[in-house]
């Protein structure tokens, strides 16, 4: 660096941020903070990412249930089939640790299309967990639907 120019800043390391300090709807580097408050829908928006991202476990394991599929493959059926909408960076991390925990395993398949392409399909520990997760998830929402029934019968 030239003698005469400022140093460049740096974010602090995460150590040192307290994370009392940082508001909560943030999505900003801590560099790029400002006082401006979050848009209105902002709250709701975040609701909705934690809510599709507590599925995708459920959703991935479910997908697999009938046959092995390769990674856009499976990206592809869960916008197609369930409007979950995921990013590559998302997914293949969310692949690895499932293979990881024994629910999945891969097999790389030569294709026509020149590369070849890592199929996943569920173990029978996978098969035996994605049923697990079903009946959770079937008694949670129909408690929900309950929940929600008379939200639903008030006129607007």
């Amino acid at each position: 660096m030239f003698a005469d120019s400022p140093a460049p800043q740096r974010d602090p390391p995460a150590s040192a941020l307290n994370p009392l300090d940082i508001p909560r709807y943030t999505r900003y580097r801590a560099s790029d903070m400002s006082s401006r408050p979050a848009p209105a829908s902002e709250p709701l928006d975040k609701w909705e990412i934690q809510l599709r991202k507590g599925c995708l476990d459920l959703a991935i394991l479910a997908i697999l249930w009938p046959h092995s599929l390769y990674g856009l493959e499976i990206l592809r059926e869960l916008a197609s089939s369930s409007n979950l909408v995921v990013p590559e960076g998302t997914v293949y991390p969310l692949l690895s640790r499932l293979k990881a925990e024994g629910l999945l395993t891969s097999e790389w398949v030569e294709s026509d299309a020149g590369h070849p392409r890592k199929y996943y399909s569920l173990t029978e520990d996978g098969r035996r967990r994605v049923r697990q997760m079903a009946r959770s998830w079937s008694a949670f929402s129909a408690g929900l639907e309950r929940l929600l029934a008379p939200l639903r019968k008030e006129k607007r």
